[in-house]
């Protein structure tokens, strides 16, 4: 679930992101013109091209257990498709080599996380408790960034935002394994294909961000 997440993204990114530098670079794009580039990224729907993935987030996260599970994996996949949206402006930014490189060091430290989390006999449920607090203190000030476009705030961001998500991501990989595996027990298979969403969403933004936050550490500006 959270692989093909990742790809919708990714592609919806590519595709966006690829004709916003065309814009920029006065070319015609893929599929958007420059004209509608400028619209997205120039006007008053920016806010919602940002914010309209965190709405989703919580919507679904508050909905899950009322949905049926085809119409959360549908919901999911939008989520995926607007933060690929969210997220194109790095196509015009950053070069494409330092993108992949970036990806792959993110899905190698990814997957030792998570294997971690998996195997590890201790318990980090404490652990999980302090970083969500983190990351509500890493989103107040994400906020306050976007006015105050502090480089060296948001440098400080990236690096503390890059060890909480590390940390997340072995924390939720162990919760989801505990949980899924007990509710699988006592015979609720809705149940648990629900929480398998929700759980591909919990790793999915730990990727995204340790992705998104390394990227200022390691992506070469065009």
């Amino acid at each position: 679930l959270m692989s093909v997440a990742m790809v919708i993204t990714g592609l919806v990114a590519y595709i966006v992101g690829m004709d916003f530098r065309a814009a920029v670079n006065g070319q015609p794009g893929m599929i958007l013109s420059a004209e509608t580039i400028s619209t997205m990224y120039n006007s008053p729907i920016k806010w919602v091209i940002m914010f309209a993935p965190l709405v989703v987030v919580f919507g679904l996260s508050a909905a899950i257990y009322r949905l049926s599970v085809g119409t959360a994996q549908l919901i999911f996949w939008g989520f995926a498709a607007l933060m690929g949206l969210s997220i194109a402006w790095i196509f015009a930014v950053f070069t494409g080599a330092s993108i992949a490189q970036t990806f792959f060091v993110t899905a190698i430290a990814f997957g030792g996380l998570s294997l971690y989390g998996y195997t590890t006999k201790r318990d980090l449920s404490g652990f999980g408790r302090f970083l969500m607090m983190g990351v509500i203190g890493l989103f107040a000030a994400s906020i306050i960034n976007i006015f105050m476009e502090s480089s060296a705030l948001q440098w400080a961001i990236s690096l503390v935002g890059l060890f909480i998500f590390a940390g997340l991501t072995a924390y939720d990989t162990q919760n989801i394994k505990n949980t899924y595996l007990e509710v699988r027990s006592q015979g609720g298979e809705a149940m648990a294909e629900r929480m398998a969403i929700q759980g591909a969403l919990s790793l999915y933004l730990n990727f995204l961000n340790m992705f998104m936050f390394l990227l200022q550490f390691m992506g070469n500006r065009e």
